[in-house]
C-alpha cells in the first residue's frame, strides 16, 4: 500500500514529466562544423573524426540530438579548403574544428567572429592565425602538433638507429613558416659531424630526383619534417626512400606503418579528443580568446623492424625498450 505522502509525491514526479520533456523539446540544436584536410575515405581521417565524436559525446553532446554537426573533407586541396570554409560559415555554427593551418586560414577568411578550435597547426603565432599562445586574441584558439624543438629529436633519432649516418637530406615545405622553422632547429642541432640539405615538398618528380640525387653519395639519411604534402603521401615518400636504401625518421606514426623505419611525434588521435573539451566550453560560453593554444601531451615512437631488417641495421636495445610500438 502507498501511503498518501508517498503518492504526492510520486504524483507531483509524474506531472514534472511533461514539462522536463517540453524543456529539452525546446532547447536550441546547436551546431558544429569540423573542417578536415584529408579525404573522405581516409582512414586516418575517420579515426580522428570519431576520437572528436566521443569526446563530444562525453561532454553531454550527442550528434542529432543536440548537436548538429557538419563535416567537410578538403582532401588537402586548397580550391577545397576556401570552398568548404565558406559553405560551413554559411551554415551559422556555433563554433568549427580546423584540422591544419590551410583550414583556419580559409574561415578565418569566411569569418572573424564563429569560434574556430584548431588541431594540427604548427606554429600558429607564426602563422598569424594568433596572437600568443597564452592568449591567443580573436576568435581562434588550439592545439598545435609540436613545438619546433621536436625536430631536434628526429635528429638524435636518426644519429641513433643509423649511427654511420655522416649526411642528412631534410624533405620540407619551405613556403610555409613551419618548413623553415623546423629545418632551422634541426640544424641547430646538427652543426657539428653532420652534412645537412633541404629537400622541398612540392611536386613529386622533383622530390624524386632530388632524393636519387642525394642517394648517390654513401653514408645519407633523411629526415622528414611535418608537412601537408607528407601528410597525404605517406606511403609514397616512404617508398622512395626505401627504395634508395635510405635510413629515415618520420614526424608521425602512419609513416612508420607505411614501411618507414622510424617515427617519433604526437598522438594526433588524442589531439581530436581534447579538441572536443575546448568546443565543450566554447558551446557553453567560454570565448576562444580566453582558452590558450596547447602542447600535445602525448606523444609516441614507432620502430619498423622489418624496414630496419631490410637496410641492414640493428636496433639498439636501448631504443628498442622506449619504442611505444614495434612493427614486425
Amino acid at each position: 500500500m502507498i501511503r498518501r505522502r508517498e503518492f504526492i509525491v510520486l504524483l507531483g514526479g509524474a506531472a514534472s514529466w511533461p514539462l522536463a520533456a517540453r524543456a529539452q523539446q525546446g532547447e536550441r540544436m546547436r551546431r558544429v562544423g569540423a573542417l578536415m584536410n584529408l579525404a573522405t575515405d581516409d582512414p586516418m581521417g575517420q579515426v580522428r573524426v570519431a576520437a572528436f565524436v566521443q569526446g563530444l559525446q562525453a561532454a553531454g553532446w550527442w550528434d542529432g540530438r543536440n548537436v548538429r554537426i557538419d563535416t567537410r573533407w578538403a582532401g588537402a586541396d586548397p580550391a577545397n579548403y576556401r570552398k568548404y570554409a565558406a559553405e560551413l560559415i554559411a551554415l551559422g555554427p556555433d563554433v568549427v574544428l580546423a584540422s591544419t593551418t590551410a583550414a583556419v586560414a580559409q574561415l578565418q577568411q569566411a569569418s572573424r567572429t564563429v569560434p574556430i578550435v584548431f588541431v594540427g597547426a604548427i606554429d600558429p603565432v607564426g602563422s598569424g592565425l594568433v596572437t600568443s599562445m597564452a592568449r591567443p586574441g580573436g576568435n581562434v584558439t588550439g592545439f598545435v602538433i609540436f613545438e619546433y624543438a621536436l625536430a631536434a629529436k628526429w635528429l638524435e633519432l636518426l644519429k641513433e638507429i643509423a649511427p654511420g649516418v655522416k649526411r642528412a637530406a631534410v624533405l620540407r615545405d619551405a613556403a610555409v613558416a613551419s618548413g623553415i622553422g623546423q629545418f632551422a632547429a634541426i640544424q641547430g642541432a646538427g652543426s657539428v659531424g653532420m652534412e645537412l640539405s633541404a629537400i622541398d615538398l612540392r611536386d613529386a618528380g622533383e622530390i624524386e630526383r632530388a632524393v636519387a640525387d642525394f642517394a648517390q653519395r654513401p653514408n645519407g639519411g633523411v629526415i622528414l619534417t611535418a608537412s601537408q604534402f607528407g601528410t597525404n603521401h605517406p606511403g609514397p615518400l616512404a617508398a622512395l626512400v626505401a627504395r634508395h636504401r635510405l635510413p629515415a625518421v618520420y614526424p608521425f606514426r602512419y609513416f612508420a606503418s607505411a614501411g618507414g623505419l622510424i617515427s617519433y611525434g604526437p598522438d594526433q588521435v588524442d589531439e581530436y579528443h581534447r579538441a572536443a573539451d575546448y568546443l565543450d566550453r566554447i558551446l557553453r560560453g567560454t570565448k576562444p580568446a580566453d582558452l590558450p593554444v596547447q602542447a600535445p601531451t602525448k606523444y609516441e615512437l614507432t620502430i619498423n623492424l622489418k624496414t630496419a631488417k631490410g637496410l641492414g641495421l640493428e636496433v639498439p636495445s636501448t631504443l628498442l625498450a622506449r619504442a611505444d610500438e614495434v612493427i614486425e
